[in-house]
């Protein structure tokens, strides 16, 4: 594992030639809106007072046949709640600027579950500002989020076998990445706690990002991207073959 993140850092490194600040962002977390613990203004507090630049809300849009509402009493993201959603995003944004120099970034996990992990599918759609159906599958869903604008992040990519504590792998993407080419643009080296080394072994775009859904699982690993402090600039930087920093927070 060190020589996987260092050979990563040293690639990194070597062809960054940073000419801006690198801004602290988190490019993928949960509220009430999903299944997060926070609420909304509650995740913004948490980021703004750690000093982040960044913030993009990123709760699950589900297809419709989804199990996991009826399953967990709460309701997801949705065609018909969308517009409430993207709403709240936009009144706390003026609050998370103003009291903490944090910008919020709206998105979408498009979240494909399926009990054969070899079916299932997560990926963050950064700078969404839209629904995207999941009906059509995981691949119909990026590429429709990728051409209203949104950049988009693979999320946690599990390889082979079950994950230890894992309870729903997600391999569909590690099974067809190449198939998928031109629908995403960055993988998740890091989820929160995980390291998804075949990532870097694959030499995939990689980003880390701390999946939050509970204030417990602040801080970790994240990601510093040398762009303007703009929602546009994140997704046309994230859109792009250029490298970003990767580092964990204690």
């Amino acid at each position: 594992t060190f020589t996987l993140l260092t050979n990563t850092f040293r690639h990194t490194r070597n062809k960054m030639r940073v000419r801006r600040p690198a801004l602290l962002c988190e490019l993928h977390s949960h509220t009430t809106w999903s299944d997060g613990e926070l609420s909304l203004p509650e995740l913004v507090d948490l980021y703004g007072t750690a000093g982040f630049n960044m913030l993009c809300v990123t709760d699950h849009v589900l297809r419709a046949d989804d199990p996991w509402p009826a399953d967990n009493g709460r309701a997801c993201v949705s065609a018909d709640n969308v517009p409430d959603y993207l709403a709240e995003i936009e009144r706390e944004r003026a609050r998370a600027l103003s009291a903490f120099g944090l910008l919020l970034v709206p998105g979408l996990e498009l979240t494909y579950n399926d009990r054969d992990p070899d079916r299932a599918c997560h990926a963050v759609a950064v700078g969404l500002e839209r629904f995207v159906s999941m009906d059509n599958g995981p691949a119909a869903a990026m590429e429709t989020a990728r051409a209203a604008g949104a950049a988009i992040v693979v999320a946690h990519p599990h390889e082979l076998g079950a994950p230890a504590g894992v309870r729903a792998p997600t391999r569909y993407f590690s099974r067809r990445w190449r198939e998928l080419d031109g629908l995403f643009d960055r993988v998740e080296l890091f989820n929160s706690g995980h390291l998804f080394g075949w990532v870097a072994d694959k030499g995939l775009p990689p980003v880390a990002c701390g999946d939050l859904h509970r204030a417990e699982q602040f801080p970790g690993w994240t990601t510093l991207v040398p762009c303007e402090h703009d929602a546009e600039a994140l997704v046309e930087y994230l859109r792009s073959p250029r490298p970003v920093f990767l580092t964990r927070l204690e």
